[in-house]
């Protein structure tokens, strides 16, 4: 029975030479498989001999043969493995895995293996040759060997004669693990096969010739400053392309070569983590570190590869704010407006990013209320402006505190310090010629009776010149603003008069602006504004509010609240108003009805006496008279007109009016309500007609029908001439001559006295008879629609039309037609 066997290749350190026997033991047809190797510490393989010196070969040697695996290249350990210093020196042979040290004299002194796969080993970068034989072969080159499969012919060549196996080249695992082969054993003359062919694999066994290697390198990684130690930064990873799961040869450990003051490395993980508490970013912002990794388990002999690491350390806020200098100075105009930048001051932070950001405070009481200061978020400076005017003559130097906060305080450093600095600005105000300033600054609030006098004195408005003292000044009034001329004012004294007679009623307030001007400089002016109060004095009496009207009925009875009035005055005294109300003096023996005051600015009139006969006197005119409170009190008269009217039980009104009394009091309820219903139904057949009328003529009326009254039709346009024909809607002239044809057998005859002579001269005889049946169609045709119009007369009406005919001997004088 055949098996496939394997040949393996071992560690490196030494060479072996593979043989590879099929093998039946005595009295046995079982095959008994045998690895032979031959250890050769190096140079070209002992067994490659020629082919008739190799098949002179004992066989006995050659089958009782030693396998030595794993051997080191020292002569004295050899020795002590049994192995032989010299190839093809035999000592001992390996059964199912167990080394022998003596080797069996013959095949059956050793114990009989069952079949299995022998697995024998070379390096995998050695040039090696191996054999097969037959148990046929008896040394005489009668048998010829082939093989087959990956790498036959290529890698792998084969000594027909001896079945030695030859690699050309050196073998890589990293490239093929397994390469699979068949062995063939045939008759040299005859070609036939002596033994079915037998399949073996190669198995190519690890040796440790790759370095490892970083293929995500160079790496970048980051870590804050002044991190505790032990803060993970990054991990790098170096990959082994030697086999994992053969010896130690991919088993990689790391360590730093570069930068192991600043920072570690796990070797088992590659973790880099950081070794000191101290890294600061203002004193070195990177680190570069060289990382190795060697396999091996790092043990002597290993191979190994690095990289480079570039560790960058990030800011955190961990430095205050400073002023570069303790002062700072800067010069202002006093005339700058309020605003105006005064200068910028700016503090410096070691940090960077959001962790410099700053907002700057005012920290004084007077440097606040004079300057305001913002921070320019473009470059964190701080800008200082004026907030109030400032003054040469009140202050001329101000000592104004700035302070620079971080707006992003890290808790984690509170206890490095403060984040604040402050520094002083001094601000220095030169002095400017400044125009003349008004006290007060901002305006003046006079007050006038208007009953005040002309050329009275309204007030006087004063201005100084800031830069000198008494130096004159002149005023005036800006007439934009006082159109009328209703005030005066002195230039020199800034004293303003009346120059009209004022009314309060008119205009409560009048606003003036007055201007002040240097009397040596009229460049330098400024300007303010005078409001102007006029105070009321009672010189408007009071007035009913509206012309009262009030009705009562027939059957009042005494002390019937009529009606309630108030009045109105157009003076507002400071007080407030109080009205008293009374009957007038002519109206005091009045029998019909009392005036009651309600004492609130109103008053109530009431019936005095009951019944009221509107045919004896149907309205009654009531003068009341109204005095306000003064100071003087004025008075009016009013007149309430109170109208006696109808009422039914309720006491609804019924009518006012004296004469429908009369009328109604002749005729009886039923007359009335026949009257009222008969006046109902003749609008209702007057609606109904109209409503007839209007829905006949839209049924009669046609679009294309046409009343020649009402087709006057006029052009006022300037054609292209007599030949242009598209200048004009012609068909709205042709349209008039359109009429339908006159109905046969009419034998009545024209009338000759209202046709044109020329017509009358042809209806005689000297020029033809004459064709009237155009005109008959047309009067015809007006007469139908006249008797169809709904919206004429019923009655006869006459109607005139103005008809030209489409043709005329004395031809016509356009040439539209033509």
């Amino acid at each position: 029975m055949r098996r496939r066997p394997f040949l393996n290749f071992v560690e490196p350190g030494h060479m072996t030479l593979i043989q590879h026997h099929i093998i039946t033991g005595p009295g046995e047809k079982s095959e008994v498989a045998y690895p032979i190797a031959y250890w050769k510490p190096g140079g070209k393989p002992s067994g490659q001999r020629s082919g008739a010196a190799h098949g002179k070969a004992d066989a006995q040697s050659r089958r009782d043969t030693l396998l030595c695996q794993n051997a080191p290249p020292s002569r004295s350990e050899l020795r002590k493995r049994g192995c032989g210093s010299r190839p093809g020196e035999v000592r001992g042979i390996i059964i199912e895995g167990k080394y022998l040290p003596s080797p069996p004299s013959v095949l059956s002194d050793a114990k009989k293996v069952p079949q299995r796969d022998a697995r024998v080993g070379l390096p995998e970068r050695a040039v090696c040759w191996s054999s097969i034989h037959s148990d046929s072969d008896e040394g005489d080159g009668t048998i010829k060997y082939t093989i087959s499969g990956e790498g036959a012919g290529t890698i792998f060549i084969i000594d027909e004669i001896t079945g030695d196996i030859h690699a050309t080249e050196r073998l890589d695992r990293e490239v093929k693990t397994y390469y699979t082969l068949s062995a063939q054993a045939k008759d040299r003359l005859t070609d036939r096969p002596l033994e079915p062919e037998s399949e073996f694999v190669i198995k190519v066994q690890d040796i440790n010739d790759s370095e490892p290697k970083f293929l995500e390198g160079p790496y970048i990684g980051s870590v804050a400053e002044l991190s505790p130690i032990g803060t993970s930064v990054m991990k790098v990873t170096a990959s082994d392309a030697d086999d994992p799961t053969y010896g130690s040869s991919a088993r990689v450990v790391y360590s730093v070569l570069e930068g192991e003051r600043f920072f570690t490395v796990d070797n088992q993980t590659g973790v880099i983590l950081t070794a000191v508490s101290d890294l600061d970013r203002e004193t070195q912002d990177r680190y570069e570190l060289v990382v190795k990794a060697t396999d091996m388990a790092g043990q002597m002999g290993g191979l190994s590869g690095s990289t480079t690491v570039t560790i960058v350390i990030t800011d955190v806020n961990d430095n205050p704010p400073r002023f570069p200098q303790k002062m700072y100075q800067f010069s202002v105009s006093e005339g700058a407006a309020v605003g105006t930048p005064v200068g910028r001051v700016m503090a410096t932070d070691a940090d960077m990013g959001e962790n410099t950001d700053m907002s700057y405070l005012i920290k004084d009481e007077e440097g606040g209320e004079l300057f305001r200061v913002t921070t320019d978020g473009d470059t964190q400076e701080a800008i200082i402006t004026i907030r109030k005017p400032l003054d040469f003559e009140s202050k001329r130097t101000h000592n104004v505190v700035v302070e620079a906060v971080n707006k992003h305080v890290d808790p984690r450093f509170v206890d490095l310090g403060s984040f604040r600095d402050q520094t002083i600005v001094l601000v220095s105000v030169s002095d400017t010629d400044e125009p003349p300033v008004f006290r007060p600054a901002e305006g003046a609030l006079m007050e006038v009776q208007e009953d005040a006098r002309l050329g009275a004195l309204v007030g006087i408005v004063t201005a100084m010149d800031p830069d000198m003292e008494n130096a004159p000044i002149r005023y005036s009034i800006e007439r934009g603003s006082d159109q009328e001329a209703i005030f005066h004012i002195d230039e020199v004294t800034g004293a303003i008069t009346l120059g009209q007679i004022l009314d309060r009623e008119t205009a409560g307030w009048h606003n003036i602006t007055v201007t002040a001007v240097e009397a040596d400089n009229p460049d330098q002016a400024s300007r303010t504004s005078v409001s102007i109060r006029i105070l009321d004095v009672n010189d408007n009496p009071p007035e009913l509010a509206t012309p009262y009207e009030a009705s009562i009925c027939e059957d009042a009875k005494p002390g019937q609240l009529i009606h309630t009035i108030s009045v109105v005055d157009r003076d507002e005294p400071q007080s407030g108003h109080r009205f008293y109300f009374t009957l007038a003096p002519e109206a005091a023996n009045n029998r019909h009805f009392t005036l009651w005051d309600v004492k609130d600015n109103t008053a109530g009139i009431r019936t005095q006496r009951a019944g009221f006969n509107r045919q004896e006197q149907n309205v009654y005119l009531l003068p009341i008279l109204v005095v306000d409170s003064g100071p003087p009190a004025l008075s009016s008269t009013g007149t309430l007109t109170i109208h006696v009217c109808g009422c039914d039980t309720e006491g609804a009104i019924q009518s006012c009016n004296a004469t429908a009394y009369a009328i109604s009091a002749s005729l009886s309820p039923g007359a009335l309500i026949a009257l009222l219903v008969c006046i109902l139904i003749l609008i209702v057949l007057v609606l109904l007609i109209l409503t007839l009328k209007r829905h006949r003529k839209g049924q009669h009326m046609s679009e294309e029908e046409e009343d020649m009254r009402d087709n006057v039709i006029k052009y006022n346009d300037e054609g292209g001439g007599e030949q242009d024909t598209q200048a004009y809607d012609m068909s709205a002239l042709r349209s008039l001559y359109d009429f339908p044809s006159e109905a046969k057998g009419s034998e009545a005859g024209p009338d000759l006295r209202c046709l044109p002579q020329w017509a009358q001269g042809r209806v005689s005889g000297d020029g033809g008879a004459a064709d009237f049946s155009l005109f008959k169609g047309y009067i015809r045709k007006k007469v139908e629609q006249a008797d169809a119009d709904l919206s004429v007369p019923p009655y006869d009406s006459f109607q005139t039309y103005a008809f030209e005919g489409s043709s005329s001997p004395a031809l016509s004088l356009s040439s539209i037609h033509t």
